[in-house]
């Protein structure tokens, strides 16, 4: 049997570091893929073929598709694990931002997915990897854009799902809760900086604060990465892998909830967890 290759999107850090080390140790032939090659040094030490790629540009997607398949002619796992989160009222942050969001958190994705299925195809399987989040499910304060990254995504997999099934591809979504990565500093420091002034800076100085477990009782709010690249092992190893898999702390309960609740009543429910106040 010839050795399985994977492909792990944001693998200088959190997530996709431990994704891309988890798959390794299972036998994997694995590339991790981010636009600094310089923080994954650890990984190349490790084994781990080491890409540099930007999601958002085309050549650069292509080029690094290109690379692996002449190198191992096949690829069986997409872990699209690339993306950030932009904080900040639906007012204040630029359309501009807004669309970038858009192109690293769906339009990246939707870039390799086109790109690896036509070699999935030709195998007659593989598995492709959504890292989504809680986030694509439910709702919080200043927020905006990054939910309707994440909505977005959750929807497109599901379209995704059903027309590759035929092929014997397997489209699986993530949904992580809290995890302890730098992703929720980056998105408070972004927060303050967007809307830490003006009509909502309350706001955004509680929601920067849940953002930001620290330290202490509070940093125990969190799951470490390794949670999700055991999840993401698990789907890419299964014969018939779930559609979904909701993991880390807060992701199931806070899912449940919001199918539980109406609307009003999930609103309060986010504002007393964030300290958002309404008014």
């Amino acid at each position: 049997m010839p050795v399985k290759v994977a492909l792990v999107t944001g693998a200088s850090s959190g997530i996709g570091d431990a994704t891309a080390r988890k798959l390794h140790a299972l036998g994997y032939t694995v590339y991790g893929a981010a636009r600094r090659t310089d923080r994954m040094a650890d990984l190349a030490a490790a084994g781990i073929r080491v890409l540099s790629m930007d999601v958002t540009d085309a050549a650069s997607t292509e080029g690094g598709i290109k690379q692996i398949i002449e190198a191992t002619g096949r690829i069986d796992a997409l872990v699209n694990n690339a993306g950030y989160g932009s904080y900040g009222a639906v007012e204040d942050v630029p359309l501009a931002e807004a669309r970038g969001q858009f192109e690293v958190n769906v339009f990246g994705a939707a870039q390799l997915i086109q790109l690896v299925l036509p070699h999935m195809r030709a195998q007659r399987g593989g598995t492709i990897v959504n890292i989504t989040s809680m986030g694509g499910k439910i709702h919080t304060p200043l927020g905006g854009w990054y939910h309707a990254t994440k909505f977005a995504l959750e929807g497109l997999s599901d379209c995704l799902r059903l027309e590759t099934a035929p092929f014997g591809i397997h489209v699986v979504v993530v949904e992580p809760g809290s995890i302890r990565t730098e992703w929720g500093q980056i998105a408070a420091d972004n927060l303050r900086a967007v809307s830490g002034e003006g009509a909502y800076q309350a706001q955004a100085d509680a929601m920067a604060a849940s953002l930001t477990p620290g330290s202490g009782s509070r940093a125990r709010l969190t799951s470490g990465p390794s949670v999700i690249a055991d999840t993401v092992a698990k789907a890419v190893t299964a014969r018939r892998p779930r559609t979904r898999y909701a993991v880390g702390f807060g992701a199931k309960p806070l899912i449940f909830m919001r199918r539980a609740l109406p609307d009003r009543g999930f609103d309060a429910l986010i504002r007393r967890a964030t300290g958002v106040r309404a008014g």
